[in-house]
């Protein structure tokens, strides 16, 4: 297949593309290389991307119409995975606009270019940020996510309505993967398990909010890539079992589909931060703070609905995913 894959410089898109390339498929990759995190890592990814047969890159920001118009119509993707979209929940307290216009008018294009040249399967990444202030744990694909507590979590809410939307009007298969907490090689610097590695290596106190009383669901890589791949292969179709007195908010009469993507393990988050300590062989200094707003205090994923559709769960346990992390951060930045 010929595959589009926005973000493909991003942490999880670097890593989708490289399992589409090694599978065969030839990968159009998108990205606009942004300043949100350090570009110099994203150049990187890329660069080992481009040393592979059947992937081209196309630098493109998904808020230019013309040029993602120009996209679909010139490469004629079979299938899209968009994992492009302004992340972070606490930036999105100072620049709320990038997420308008990279999370919702950006997902638009990329809607209207599926719909306009017969993509066969968008799959797109939503975030465990939609459950927001929701408590009743694990979070399921079922349960209702109507309080958001950031403008990230909102604008991927966003796109699970708009998504649906299309696939209701234009029959378009659309698949919404619920991320939870990912990590693992070529990360991002802007994640927990990035920066209090080089904290703790660099003998600095780090920052530990809520006091610690932080559980987060976390995934690696190769496991949230695994479902990405799973359920790209995994079509969206019509629930016959919906009902519209009843509805699941997870699927529809159209062909829609919401997954977890997830560990299903919740872990406190001064258990994590030992998991690293022992890793790297250094014993962090912990500075104690409150909440930050757009928080939550714990995600766990119920990943039933994958396992059922898919036949696959992640599973990499903790502390194997965090040691291969350690091994390509000191690699990486020889340290």
């Amino acid at each position: 297949m010929r595959v589009l894959v926005t973000g493909a410089a991003g942490f999880i898109g670097y890593h989708t593309a490289s399992r589409l390339i090694d599978r065969g498929h030839e990968v159009i990759g998108l990205d606009n290389l942004n300043s949100y995190y350090d570009v110099s890592l994203k150049e990187a990814r890329l660069a080992r991307l481009k040393e592979r047969e059947r992937f081209r890159f196309i630098k493109a920001d998904l808020g230019d119409r013309t040029m993602i118009e120009a996209t679909f119509a010139e490469e004629k993707p079979s299938r899209v995975i968009h994992l492009a979209a302004q992340a972070g929940v606490r930036y999105s307290l100072e620049h709320p606009h990038a997420y308008i216009n990279s999370n919702i008018t950006g997902f638009l294009h990329v809607l209207e270019g599926c719909r306009h040249h017969g993509v066969e399967h968008l799959v797109y990444a939503s975030s465990s940020s939609v459950y927001g202030g929701n408590r009743a744990l694990p979070f399921r694909v079922s349960d209702n996510v109507d309080h958001p507590v950031s403008l990230y979590g909102a604008s991927k809410k966003a796109n699970e309505l708009m998504a649906h939307s299309y696939a209701h009007l234009f029959r378009l298969p659309v698949t919404g993967l619920r991320f939870f907490t990912v990590y693992g090689p070529w990360g991002r610097p802007d994640m927990s398990l990035f920066i209090f590695t080089r904290k703790i290596l660099a003998g600095e106190p780090i920052p530990v909010f809520n006091y610690g009383h932080h559980a987060r669901d976390f995934t690696y890589v190769d496991d949230a890539v695994e479902g990405v791949l799973r359920t790209l292969d995994t079509v969206a179709s019509p629930d016959p079992n919906w009902r519209p007195e009843a509805p699941d908010p997870a699927t529809s009469e159209a062909p829609y589909r919401v997954y977890n993507i997830g560990n299903h393990s919740p872990v406190a988050l001064l258990d994590y931060i030992a998991t690293i300590e022992r890793a790297l062989g250094r014993e962090a200094k912990i500075e104690l703070l409150p909440a930050q707003p757009g928080d939550v205090a714990e995600t766990y994923a119920d990943v039933e609905a994958l396992k059922e559709a898919t036949g696959f769960q992640p599973g990499t346990p903790l502390d194997v995913g965090i040691e291969r992390f350690v091994a390509w951060y000191r690699d990486y930045y020889r340290v």
